[in-house]
């Protein structure tokens, strides 16, 4: 898989460390190719891209996507667009990993491979389709932070 991968800082909210940038970056092939691995449909959008686009963005970046493209009012997690951006709110992920007593790395990992899985043709809407992904991304963040990305996100 030639995949070109862009991470962006788009946000000044949540201190989020020039090195988690970088280690998202050399991480996204192999997230990529658990994705695939784990995909729901044979011919998804991960198959095809040649670019993935990450923004890390603030509360009103996030809910301003939210209500264009989902008319859902309010910030999100992760939005995820089939052309390859993948949307992750960086103040959503600080308070959630404080909620659940996660590393605020592991979140943003988690909202990322999360964004990898809608790509790969997976979705959330159902309850059974979403137990199915959270399956998937628990098993592809656990193994991507036992290689060593924690030494990297903390």
């Amino acid at each position: 898989m030639s995949l070109e991968v862009i991470i962006g800082n788009n946000q000044q909210a949540t201190e989020i460390p020039e090195s988690w940038l970088t280690a998202l970056e050399r991480v996204a092939h192999e997230a990529a190719r658990l994705a695939l691995e784990n995909a729901a449909e044979h011919d998804s959008p991960l198959h095809h891209l040649a670019t993935l686009e990450v923004a890390l963005v603030d509360d009103a970046t996030s809910d301003q996507v939210h209500q264009d493209f989902m008319q859902i009012d309010g910030p999100t997690d992760v939005i995820t667009f089939h052309h390859g951006e993948i949307v992750i709110g960086a103040q959503v992920a600080e308070r959630q990993a404080a909620e659940y007593g996660e590393p605020l790395g592991r979140e943003i990992l988690r909202y990322f491979v999360h964004g990898l899985l809608h790509l790969a043709g997976h979705e959330d809407t159902e309850a059974e389709e979403r137990a199915a992904m959270e399956t998937a991304q628990e098993k592809i963040v656990s193994e991507l932070w036992s290689r060593g990305l924690s030494d990297w996100l903390c």
